[in-house]
């Protein structure tokens, strides 16, 4: 699978000086937006490759990259051609997932969702556009790109993410869908907003979101919403499956009950 275009997604511009915003520090900001060049990246990254990514100059990236590897946030690559993130980013991931309320929630039904399915689990959150994989409870046949938390994907054509916005109001749908690129990852993805709006309906009906091959050839993922206390959606949890050993049909009727269930179990808590 190819991965999203992760750099439209995550990638937030730093505001501009004059939209003043006393409480705003535009340091951090920076900082912050040098760390994010780095998503989708395939390689280490060097001082030019670091500004024209963030758009910010080379000589304040070049101290930027300085503070950062002196704090223990960015490394020297192997062959020193280039600087990747450093191991202490790996700290505040601990520290989301320990304190992330709806994590500490979810992860015991998620763990119960597993062992009755024998499948993939995963907790998605919502980060505007896209999805954000939380926690990945992997089964048999997983690669080394399914495994990894943090990935991230589209709502638009994914399972959880049509189930996440059969939880929102049409206008909520159509502002998504404006302002997200509906670009294909295979044959088989649904890009025409029409299209899309018809499976979100779909998913309002049902109660829960299939995909079969939009993101991943031979996948099939089911998607059924996780809400807040207020009852408003915050990501969704999924089953991925092989269609090698499941039709569309056979995985929706062995597994959305099961999901459906879990999903209730934890909007309750």
């Amino acid at each position: 699978m190819r991965e999203v275009d992760r750099v439209e997604y995550a990638v937030r511009p730093v505001p501009d000086p004059a939209e003043e915003d006393p409480l705003f520090i535009q340091a951090v900001a920076r900082a912050l937006q040098v760390l994010s060049t780095f998503h989708g990246a395939s390689n280490a990254l060097t001082l030019n490759e670091i500004a024209s990514r963030s758009g910010i100059g080379k000589s304040t990236v070049q101290r930027i990259v300085h503070t950062l590897r002196q704090q223990g946030y960015m490394e020297r690559a192997p062959d020193d051609r280039g600087y990747v993130p450093g191991i202490r980013l790996l700290d505040h991931t601990l520290d989301y997932l320990r304190l992330n309320p709806v994590i500490v929630r979810v992860l015991p039904t998620l763990v119960e969702l597993r062992r009755d399915t024998g499948e993939r689990v995963d907790l998605s959150l919502r980060d505007d556009l896209r999805l954000v994989y939380a926690l990945r409870l992997q089964s048999k046949r997983e690669s080394y790109f399914a495994t990894l938390i943090g990935n991230s994907v589209p709502l638009y054509c994914t399972a959880g993410g049509r189930a996440l916005l059969s939880q929102l109001s049409d206008d909520e749908v159509d502002d998504i869908l404006a302002r997200s690129n509906r670009q294909p990852f295979t044959p088989r993805t649904l890009t025409d907003p029409k299209e899309i709006r018809a499976k979100v309906v779909m998913a309002r009906e049902n109660g829960y979101a299939i995909a079969a091959e939009e993101v991943l050839q031979g996948e099939v993922v089911l998607g059924v919403a996780v809400k807040d206390n207020d009852g408003r959606p915050i990501g969704a949890i999924h089953i991925g499956g092989s269609l090698s050993e499941w039709d569309k049909d056979s995985f929706v009727s062995n597994f959305a009950p099961l999901a459906m269930t879990a999903a209730g179990k934890i909007n309750r808590a």
